[in-house]
């Protein structure tokens, strides 16, 4: 057990360093992603081919992970330029909103009853994200680009758990990663129109830090998920995920002393931010036990 809080909290670790990368890598957003879902999909190809878990799915399934492909790729791009716009800790501080949407919108996809108290403490990590964006002027367009990435990151999860009903888990990733990177191809003329001339290449202490961000970041946590989440609960990996953005701003203070050039309007935002996401843990640590008491208890035949 001890083995598998350790796998899980790695993956967590290995997540919250694709923002360190993401300012680390001189490349623009748009060939970072391209270049991370090159070698992700590659990568993932040869492993699941290897290890024969990829099947055949029906021609509507893929047109719903090609859907998926293009949110997670959009998230992906707005996330990274996020970071070139501000900071590292701006843009995770913006991926907290993804409870807020989430809460907002898998009601309406998938029409089931909106959970208010998850809306309400969505609602709070909203004012903490204003509060930065309106009184730090800094990072506008770095904040607008973080929620824009954070609604796209609430919406492709919600896809994929429709989807895993039809399929498993290495067959969707696969084909996530091999559409996303078609997807981005397609953006590449566009984006040099309206961003100017774009370096296709990277130098070779970019291309190391790429396969750092594809293989570490991408292939080797999901391995350390999958690994945790045969011994521990949906439940605790899911919780374990909501310290991502903790654990890549301290990255962030760390290695780029990001807290001195953060104003106090940042803590302030990032207070509530944390407070929401305390108080849902707890929320969600009450609902599991009143659950598990509400199960038939067993008795000895």
């Amino acid at each position: 057990m001890r083995k598998a809080y350790l796998q899980l909290h790695g993956a967590v670790l290995l997540a919250g360093l694709t923002g360190i990368l993401g300012r680390l890598i001189t490349l623009n957003e748009l060939m970072i992603v391209c270049y991370r879902l090159l070698l992700t999909a590659i990568t993932m190809w040869v492993i699941f081919s290897w290890r024969k878990a990829i099947h055949s799915i029906a021609g509507s399934t893929q047109l719903k992970i090609l859907l998926a492909a293009v949110f997670a790729a959009t998230h992906w791009l707005t996330f990274y330029g996020s970071i070139k716009y501000s900071n590292v800790s701006i843009a995770l501080v913006c991926f907290a909103l993804v409870s807020f949407f989430t809460a907002l919108l898998e009601p309406l996809i998938l029409r089931k009853r909106v959970n208010l108290i998850e809306l309400a403490l969505g609602l709070v990590t909203l004012i903490g994200v204003y509060l930065i964006f309106h009184f730090d002027t800094r990072y506008k367009w770095g904040i607008t680009l973080g929620v824009i990435s954070a609604l796209f990151a609430a919406l492709f999860p919600i896809l994929n758990r429709e989807i895993l009903k039809k399929t498993n888990v290495e067959t969707l990733l696969v084909w996530q990663q091999s559409f996303g990177f078609i997807f981005i191809l397609l953006l590449i003329p566009f984006y040099s129109l309206t961003m100017g001339a774009v370096r296709w290449v990277p130098t070779w202490t970019d291309a190391g830090w790429l396969l750092v961000l594809s293989w570490l970041c991408s292939v080797w946590a999901f391995q350390l998920s999958g690994a945790a989440l045969q011994k521990l609960s949906a439940f605790t990996v899911n919780l374990a995920f909501n310290l991502e953005p903790v654990y890549g701003i301290l990255l962030a203070f760390v290695v780029y002393r990001e807290d001195q050039l953060l104003s106090k309007w940042f803590y302030i935002g990032f207070s509530l931010i944390m407070a929401a996401l305390l108080l849902h843990l707890l929320w969600m640590q009450q609902k599991k036990r009143q659950m598990n008491d509400s199960l038939p208890v067993k008795t000895q035949q």
